[in-house]
């Protein structure tokens, strides 16, 4: 396979990022990074690209209670040892670094005892029919852990006729598209109510008259589309 081409090592890099890269190929994609320049260039575009999207994850502060109790946990302080190795620095060293992670990871556990899982990243290829575009783009939509919000990014920025709106689409197995909204210029956070993602595996972008469809259903042509599962 040739790696110094530039496409493939795109199309590897994105789904090593977006960890749709697996099992043995994963490994393998690992494993070649050190020796091909133009694989780890790619991975960092794709990197760059993809971390925007964690922008609406907000961080928790663990409250008091939850140091209390990680306190207690690793002992609060009452673990004895041979006087020796307590004047050791290196072993001062060690221990106060073990004691930080351990208490930073009891403390994420205590403060989210049903931690939710990672986001979905689909990634949603252009169909080549995007009107007047000079060049094939695309979109990055993440569904967060808890089915709740998705948020859509462009790679390479596109535009529509200003008469025109791109829609998103959730579509299932079975059935109609359902409308998740307009993206104007590819960008949108969206509010995912009910079982609005229930048997859909592919997420689509029309481009529709301003301000989406009339009806309710998809009309223009399909420029975006991209499979996932939940």
């Amino acid at each position: 396979m040739d790696y110094g081409r530039p496409d493939l090592a795109d199309r590897l890099a994105a789904e090593y990022v977006a960890g749709t890269l697996r099992g043995g190929a994963r490994r393998r994609f690992e494993s070649l990074l050190p020796a091909h320049a133009l694989l780890r260039q790619a991975t960092r575009a794709w990197q760059e690209r993809l971390m925007p999207l964690t922008a609406p994850i907000a961080p928790v502060q663990p409250s008091g209670e939850v140091w209390r109790r990680v306190s207690e946990r690793i002992g609060g302080g009452q673990t004895k040892a041979a006087p020796g190795a307590w004047q050791r620095l290196s072993f001062w060293r060690g221990l106060t670094a073990f004691a930080s992670i351990a208490a930073i990871g009891l403390a994420v556990i205590l403060a989210n005892p049903r931690a939710l899982p990672p986001p979905v990243v689909v990634v949603l290829a252009a169909t080549n029919a995007v009107p007047g575009a000079a060049q094939p783009a695309s979109l990055v939509a993440s569904i967060s852990g808890d089915g709740s919000t998705l948020v859509t990014r462009p790679i390479v920025p596109v535009s529509v006729q200003a008469d025109r709106s791109l829609e998103l689409w959730a579509v299932p197995k079975d059935g109609a598209p359902r409308s998740l909204g307009v993206l104007p210029g590819g960008s949108g956070t969206v509010a995912l109510r009910g079982s609005v993602l229930a048997g859909v595996d592919t997420l689509a972008v029309t481009i529709e008259p301003l301000g989406g469809s009339p009806t309710g259903k998809a009309t223009g042509p399909i420029v975006y589309a991209g499979k996932f599962s939940l």
